[in-house]
């Protein structure tokens, strides 16, 4: 199960407002939604987890690039949702850099069906490729109250709610769960 909100910073505090993703296909799709939320180009968060496997921060400020942090890439590239959020340039790969993914497979012969033993009860190789951790901007939340060791400490299960506390917006983001 997935949760999604934006969390726009105002002038009297900070406004929640739970979202669909379904029509949201890109990470620049996304940018779009959270600029369209925004009042005066100010800060707005987007906050998105999968029920206790990983949760992922894209904030956008005005024009400026988006700044993403995903707790778990390895979890959340099994995710349509948590595939908008991993970029070759946050993956730290070259875009279109196909010779990644092509390093990812195992391709020992087993390509046809065949079991490997090697790979592990969770995921295929192509799953091996991905960091099993956090990614992105881990300073993302710094200016906000919530700093890189706080924000990497956090656990999936309750690391929304956490922010949100740390950013007097508990309120506001309960009313929209």
């Amino acid at each position: 199960m997935y949760f999604a909100a934006l969390l726009a910073r105002t002038e009297d505090g900070w406004e929640a407002s739970d979202t669909e993703l379904d029509d949201v296909e890109t990470l620049s799709d996304l940018t779009d939604l959270a600029r369209d939320a925004s009042v005066d180009e100010d800060t707005v968060l987007v906050l998105i987890e999968q029920e206790d496997a990983w949760f992922g921060v894209v904030r956008v400020d005005g024009e400026e690039d988006p700044r993403i942090y995903v707790s778990d890439a390895a979890a959340a590239a099994r995710s349509s949702y948590g595939e908008i959020l991993l970029t070759d340039e946050l993956l730290g790969r070259e875009p279109g850099d196909d010779s990644a993914d092509l390093d990812s497979l195992d391709l020992d012969g087993t390509e046809d069906g065949e079991p490997d033993d090697s790979d592990d009860e969770e995921g295929t190789t192509a799953d091996a490729s991905m960091p099993h951790g956090p990614v992105g901007d881990s300073e993302i939340l710094d200016d906000l109250g919530v700093g890189e060791r706080e924000l990497r400490a956090l656990d999936a299960e309750d690391a929304l709610s956490t922010i949100a506390d740390s950013l007097g917006a508990s309120e506001v983001l309960e009313t929209v769960r």
